[in-house]
């Protein structure tokens, strides 16, 4: 199983909390996140866009770091503009570079700008990204696009020179429209984890992208985002957990609902559903929680690494900086499905 990590270039991670630990982002703290990463053997890093926060006490997301230097959201950059840049970042990184597709569903965050395209967007956002990756695709591979559809116009675009590798389009969608997308276009799809140490509960997702990648006949693996929350004993691991519970923002989730209710998917996996779907509605992140010691951490991860169609886990914590250290020196010594990756190294 590969292993990434989400990067915190929002305020506060991903736990949305007043007991949990409070910090702004910062170039040092991510790349100190990243170095350990690297040091870990850890596969990929990500971040994400956000581009207006939820508030509330903790002021959740309002801090935030520009993020194409990791990934591109497709409603903040036309696609040309994107590739271009993709490519400029792939000859920095030599090739180690993927853009993550995000069709938008915070429509505060576009309001705010001038560039919302309306309650329409929800129901045609996946043609929008099939033209956007498509565009993307035509310059990486012939450095020059004409591409027509009813989104993008492209008029003898051009895009050189051309990426050293092939970059990778990574996509989190899990409604059944997003993963016919995924499946049809994106190399890695992120598949929802729900609950609180229930590393399983992700495989009817994953099984709908299981068999839309049949269909398609692509290679599309599922990454699973989890949060990490790990201690030497689960006693101490599981308090922890239940203070940054205590501390809950509840505000800032209220704020969050009521914007993915703007969407009218009834899909159990869309934006306005997954979170109850997942059992993770009323806890204060939006992922997947494993919570113990090191060891029943370890073997949890063992467990997850077995759902058929899973490739990887993307992991959040509690705080990067500690949780990575811990992960890389007493979690990663025991998981099983990383042996075969110790050996090599």
């Amino acid at each position: 199983m590969e292993l990434g990590v989400f990067i915190p270039i929002g305020n506060n991670g991903w736990l949305i909390s007043t007991t949990s630990p409070q910090y702004r982002p910062t170039f040092d703290l991510n790349r100190e996140i990243v170095e350990k990463a690297e040091r870990f053997g850890f596969d990929f890093a990500l971040s994400m866009i956000k581009l207006h926060g939820f508030g509330g006490p903790s002021q959740f997301w309002d801090y935030n770091l520009e993020s194409f230097t990791l990934m591109a959201a497709v409603l903040t950059l036309p696609p040309p503009i994107a590739a271009r840049m993709a490519v400029t970042i792939d000859s920095i990184s030599h090739g180690r570079f993927g853009i993550n597709i995000i069709s938008g569903w915070q429509r505060r965050e576009y309001t705010q700008m001038g560039i919302w395209p309306g309650s329409e967007h929800y129901r045609r956002r996946y043609e929008y990204c099939a033209e956007y990756v498509t565009i993307m695709r035509e310059l990486w591979q012939a450095g020059r696009s004409d591409f027509k559809g009813d989104f993008f116009q492209m008029d003898d675009c051009r895009c050189l020179p051309l990426p050293s590798a092939t970059i990778p389009i990574i996509c989190a969608a899990q409604s059944d429209a997003g993963t016919q997308f995924a499946a049809q276009y994106a190399d890695y799809n992120f598949c929802g984890s729900g609950g609180v140490n229930q590393p399983t509960l992700v495989g009817p997702s994953v099984a709908r992208l299981v068999e839309a990648t049949a269909a398609t006949g692509r290679d599309c693996g599922a990454l699973i985002l989890q949060m990490i929350i790990a201690d030497e004993t689960d006693a101490a691991a599981m308090a922890k957990w239940e203070h940054y519970k205590a501390g809950t923002d509840h505000e800032a989730l209220a704020w969050r609902d009521a914007q993915a209710e703007d969407d009218p998917s009834r899909d159990p996996y869309s934006q306005p559903n997954k979170r109850r779907t997942l059992g993770i509605d009323k806890l204060p992140t939006n992922q997947g929680v494993l919570v113990g010691s090191y060891a029943s951490v370890a073997g949890m991860l063992d467990e997850l690494a077995a759902v058929p169609g899973v490739r990887g886990v993307m992991l959040t914590f509690d705080d990067f900086v500690i949780g990575m250290e811990q992960f890389g020196t007493r979690i990663l010594p025991l998981m099983h499905c990383r042996a075969d990756v110790r050996r090599a190294a």
